[in-house]
């Protein structure tokens, strides 16, 4: 009776360790799929940056760097655009502040406009 006591426990602890061991591998795999996605995104973000350099004037640059404070999601869309456009060959370079903003405007225009009335 205890023989068969010990093998239950052998068994349980056996079917433990296994699942224990299943989910340390799902969660190395997890962590390093992320790490791998992280540095994707970071070599794109450089790859983007440096591409600005020679795309973008200088004061453009800056217009950009202070839209990605207030709006990151904007100003990657518009770097990867224009980094398309470039690569392309379909955008004169480099693009000076007045033709970014028209470029911004171009894409904000779906933007609703608010005003306040005072009655």
């Amino acid at each position: 009776m205890a023989s068969g006591h010990d093998d239950e426990l052998t068994r349980l602890r056996e079917e433990r360790l296994a699942a224990l061991q299943k989910q340390a591998e799902e969660q190395a795999r997890a962590q390093l799929e992320s790490e791998e996605r992280s540095q994707l995104e970071s070599q794109e973000k450089a790859h983007l940056s440096q591409a600005m350099k020679t795309i973008l004037k200088p004061e453009a640059r800056e217009r950009l760097a202070r839209l990605e404070l207030s709006r990151p999601e904007l100003a990657d869309e518009v770097r990867k655009q224009l980094a398309g456009l470039h690569e392309n060959g379909q955008i004169a370079v480099p693009v000076s502040d007045e033709s970014l903003k028209t470029i911004l405007a171009s894409l904000d225009s779906g933007k609703r406009e608010s005003t306040i009335r005072r009655i």
